[in-house]
């Protein structure tokens, strides 16, 4: 539970192997991640998400960050791994929380701030193309499903669209109505941190990733080449290898 509704987390891999908690993106869910394997991965599904419920204020920081700090009360300190708009919520979290229960951070393809402007928030063609469309129209949420990640099999595809749809218009359309600009709580970050980025990725900017790498004290940063929006779908053993470099 977390203020006032379900919030449901997929839990996979050994017990005892470095616990991991993953943050997917914007109309999407905790089956996102698929295996990871030598972890013990908690995925959970956003609010208005998958299986978790609809509800609360979705423009308020402080839900999101209770969110998170529900998940780390069940899953006890863990490395947490921010997808999209998953790099947000742990923004938010880090606003309220500071790095309390978490043991170090990745972020992936990941955005930190949002609004006009946000440099952490920066997108690319394939966002700007999509919206507002994606939002109320499920062939043109279908074709930016298609288009984050061009190299994905066609399976992987069909998996991503159908979550994509799956997720209620009102709820995507709320998750942009909010302006959060997060440099003070980057610069906080005292753990170890891992910026995943693809080079080519054109729904969040590299230039997003270089932001929240250059604010984060220590933070490493790391452009995967010939990589677009899902990193961790497209290069997943070179992921899992800098995933288990950083989580402890």
């Amino acid at each position: 539970m977390a203020g006032g509704g379900r919030l449901a987390v997929r839990e996979s891999g050994p017990e005892g192997a470095p616990p991991v908690v993953l943050v997917h993106g914007w109309a999407q869910t905790g089956a996102v991640w698929g295996d990871l394997p030598g972890f013990r991965c908690y995925a959970v599904d956003l609010r208005g998400h998958g299986e978790s419920d609809d509800f609360g204020d979705y423009r308020d920081s402080a839900a999101w960050a209770a969110d998170l700090r529900a998940v780390l009360g069940h899953t006890g300190p863990a490395t947490v791994v921010g997808w999209s708009y998953g790099g947000l919520v742990i923004a938010d979290y880090l606003r309220f929380h500071g790095t309390a229960d978490v043991t170090a951070l990745v972020l992936a393809g990941a955005i930190t701030e949002i609004g006009r402007g946000r440099r952490g928030g920066e997108t690319g063609p394939v966002m700007r193309a999509a919206l507002p469309g994606a939002i109320t129209d499920d062939e043109v949420l279908a074709e930016f499903c298609r288009a984050m990640a061009p190299g994905l099999p066609e399976s992987t595809v069909g998996e991503l669209t159908a979550a994509a749809v799956s997720v209620g218009p009102k709820v995507r359309g709320k998750l942009f109505r909010r302006d959060v600009g997060s440099a003070d709580v980057l610069t906080a970050v005292d753990v170890p941190t891992l910026v995943v980025h693809g080079a080519e990725d054109r729904v969040v900017a590299p230039a997003a990733a270089e932001y929240s790498a250059a604010l984060i004290p220590g933070a490493e940063l790391s452009l995967y080449p010939d990589t677009a929006h899902a990193p961790f779908l497209e290069r997943p053993e070179q992921f899992a290898h800098d995933l288990a470099r950083v989580a402890r």
